[in-house]
């Protein structure tokens, strides 16, 4: 059978659906997808094949019919949103060329409808895992906005979708926004916020010193002069998303008399980033690359990290030229 034949088919699935949700409706999603698989069997199956009615979690799509699939949506709410599944897909049955989605709404007037999934599929969230969101009735396929099928995205490997999924992120991102979640996969030995938010001054002092590094090699807008406007705003958001970690007068990690030394007057933000020079260097060899493409704009080899900073903090500086004070006996 054709998916013209299997729409008809949703068509009659849809049609009696329709018609419980507005008589007794449905209690929970598991309720609803058992009445999706009867009434599946009770219209002679799809092309002859018949379901059980157990209901398998921790497979996508929920249904699958040989090579087409129904994915369960439901909700007791006014609405024809959901979260749907992760982007990396790594639980989907390899059978399933084509899916669909047939969605209950119990909210306001009860009602059931299908989409295909790809043209349904409209936003990209990100939680632990990026995943879909989608939408009944939405003009705005996200496919399209990558620029790729879903066929073509479903064959990518996992880096390669998170590109995309990073390019679309940035797109919607406003004015002094970073993005938070910057893995290539599902890996679990990759970086993870932490749970426990810190403030910066219940850090102990190889802590301090070593955030400090890692925030102004990535920013180094921090060298700009004493009155420019935001300046500290992507040391805050690196600390905060990147580490979990809360400052209330960013200005003090790198102007204040405590990181600048004991002399008085001169240039505080020279003396305070001479000083952490060797975590600097470190952080270089240490940050990942995905950082420096969120901060710097472009991926750096660590070895050139350091060469790559001077010259981006050269052509912020306006009172002093930190090529020509900084890491001057290691290159």
């Amino acid at each position: 059978m054709s998916l013209s034949d299997f729409e008809i088919f949703l068509d009659l699935i849809v049609e009696s659906l329709r018609a419980d949700a507005k008589s007794s409706g449905f209690s929970s999603p598991k309720a609803f997808e058992i009445r999706i698989r009867e009434t599946i069997n009770a219209l002679g199956g799809f092309n002859g094949i018949l379901l059980d009615h157990d209901v398998h979690p921790h497979v996508f799509p929920d249904i699958c019919l040989d090579e087409i699939g129904i994915e369960v949506k439901f909700s007791e709410k006014d609405t024809w949103r959901s979260v749907a599944n992760s982007v990396f897909e790594s639980t989907r049955s390899a059978s399933v060329n084509n899916i669909y989605v047939v969605f209950g709404k119990m909210g306001g007037e009860p009602d059931v409808k299908w989409a295909r999934y790809e043209d349904c599929v409209m936003h990209v969230r990100t939680s632990h895992v990026p995943r879909f969101e989608l939408e009944i009735g939405s003009s705005d396929a996200i496919f399209r906005k990558f620029g790729v099928s879903y066929a073509e995205f479903q064959q990518l490997d996992q880096h390669s979708k998170m590109e995309y999924v990073r390019t679309y992120a940035r797109s919607r991102l406003k004015q002094g926004e970073r993005l938070w979640w910057l893995e290539s996969s599902a890996d679990e030995d990759g970086h993870s916020l932490p749970i426990q938010a810190r403030l910066y001054t219940s850090l102990s002092p190889p802590e301090k010193r070593k955030l400090r590094a890692e925030a102004v090699l990535l920013c180094p807008s921090v060298v700009k002069g004493g009155r420019t406007k935001d300046k500290y705003d992507d040391v805050v958001l690196y600390a905060l998303t990147y580490r979990g970690v809360l400052c209330h007068q960013a200005r003090d990690l790198f102007s204040a008399g405590s990181v600048a030394g004991r002399e008085r007057g001169g240039n505080y933000i020279q003396r305070s980033l001479i000083d952490i020079q060797t975590e600097m260097r470190q952080a270089a060899f240490e940050l990942e690359d995905a950082l420096f493409v969120e901060y710097w704009g472009s991926s750096c080899p660590p070895s050139e990290r350091i060469t790559k900073w001077l010259e981006l903090a050269d052509a912020a500086c306006s009172d002093w030229v930190p090529s020509a004070n900084m890491f001057l006996q290691s290159r």
